[in-house]
C-alpha cells in the first residue's frame, strides 16, 4: 500500500497539533510545556498559525484531545472540542 497517506498526512482531515519550542534544549530547561493547541490539516499550517497568533519559533507535533488539557493557553476554536469524543471531520463531498 504504498500510495496510502496516514491520518496524520491526510490533507483532508483536521487534527490537532500540539505547539512547542523549536529549541529543544531551551523545551527541556522550561519543563518541555505544551504552548497551545492548533487545529490544522497539516504539520506547517499549524506552525504557520501558532506564528500568527504570536508565539515564536513554533515546532508542530500531532497531540490528542486528552493532551489539550496540559496546554499552557488554549484558543477558543479548540476549548470547545473538549467535551467532545470524536474531533475528526470526515471528508465533505
Amino acid at each position: 500500500m504504498a500510495g496510502m497517506k496516514t491520518a496524520i498526512e491526510s490533507n483532508t482531515d483536521t487534527h490537532l497539533w500540539g505547539i512547542y519550542y523549536r529549541d529543544r534544549e531551551f523545551a527541556r530547561v522550561k519543563g518541555d510545556p505544551l504552548r497551545t493547541v492548533i487545529a490544522a490539516q497539516t504539520k506547517e499550517k499549524a506552525e504557520q498559525e501558532a506564528s500568527r497568533l504570536g508565539f515564536e519559533e513554533p515546532w508542530a507535533h500531532p497531540v490528542t484531545l486528552e493532551e489539550t488539557q496540559k496546554a499552557e493557553w488554549l484558543p477558543t476554536n479548540i476549548r470547545h472540542l473538549q467535551g467532545r469524543q470524536n474531533f475528526r471531520k470526515g471528508v465533505r463531498v
